[in-house]
């Protein structure tokens, strides 16, 4: 230090210890700056990659929802092929009979299910009617409702029910859908005489006007398709003028409300026996009605389908 050489060594001493306190404040001083600029440095690069990688996943969040719209869209095509192939196999229009008057109801769900009914009717009159429900749901079910169109319409001539109940059922058996199957009911109405077999599907429903009262006519049995050789059943009643027949599949007892509760086969037999009197037409109306009143705007999990044949 300038002038040190006229101070004393403890003098000398002090000064030194200044200086090299001074040296120690300006290091500490330099490494804070050089610290804080490495930090500073570190954090943009951390901000830069962190900015990068959310890009990223931005870019990869938008691919994936895009290729959810593709996988929903792709669907939705299926399902409408399902419901114009489902609503191809119904007949386009109704029988004109003089003896029997005929109206049917069907509200496919969502999820297109596999209902479907159809008719023939013979040179002298013999009218041959079906409803039926594949199980399963799109173009599997749709794929067993068109073989059972097929067959309906090639074996519909036979008077032996169960004979047509057996070939249909061989069909589809051999084709090892695998656990496909078709359940259905044949009705076969000529003159005042009535016969009828079904395979896993709800009880038919016949009003008597006479009695105004419901007659219920179950016959259990496997669906079509599901083993070979199924010993199923047939009745035979007599039909009197003003008398009803109600066919459904279960996609209309089953339906459920907002609080999954099902409609029920009870008040089905309770709602049709009210306007088992009137003409089809009317009493169609009135159950979809009561149905819709039901499900209170609820989407149906499965498809609803009846027919109601009224004899003159």
């Amino acid at each position: 230090v300038e002038g040190s050489n006229n101070l004393s060594d403890e003098e000398k001493d002090i000064l030194i210890k200044a200086a090299k306190s001074a040296d120690r404040e300006l290091a500490i001083t330099l490494f804070k700056l050089d610290r804080t600029e490495k930090v500073k440095r570190t954090t943009g690069i951390l901000l830069e990659e962190t900015i990068e990688e959310l890009e990223q996943k931005r870019k990869a969040v938008e691919e994936q929802a895009k290729l959810i719209q593709i996988e929903n869209e792709r669907k939705s095509l299926e399902l409408e092929e399902a419901r114009q192939l489902q609503l191809a196999m119904l007949p386009k229009q109704l029988p004109s009979l003089p003896n029997m008057n005929i109206a049917v109801y069907m509200q496919t769900a969502t999820e297109v299910g596999g209902d479907y009914y159809d008719f023939h009717v013979e040179e002298d009159g013999t009218l041959t009617a079906v409803i039926g429900d594949a199980t399963g749901h799109g173009l599997k079910a749709g794929t067993i409702v068109t073989i059972t169109k097929s067959l309906f319409h090639s074996l519909a001539t036979n008077e032996n029910i169960l004979e047509t109940f057996s070939k249909i059922s061989k069909v589809i058996k051999d084709m090892k859908f695998r656990q496909l199957s078709m359940c259905l009911t044949m009705i076969k109405i000529k003159e005042n005489k009535m016969i009828i077999s079904s395979a896993a599907m709800p009880p038919a429903l016949v009003y008597r006007k006479n009695e105004r009262n419901i007659d219920e006519i179950e016959l259990r049995g496997m669906p079509l398709g599901a083993m070979n050789n199924f010993p199923y059943k047939k009745e035979e009643i007599l039909l009197n003028s003003g008398d009803t027949i109600f066919l459904m599949s279960d996609g209309f007892p089953e339906l459920a409300n907002k609080n999954n509760e099902m409609y029920g086969y009870d008040r089905t037999k309770t709602e049709f026996q009210l306007v088992g009197e009137k003409e089809p037409e009317e009493i169609v109306e009135y159950l979809k009605n009561s149905a819709t009143d039901w499900i209170d705007g609820k989407d149906p999990d499965d498809d609803v389908t009846f027919v109601v044949i009224k004899v003159n």
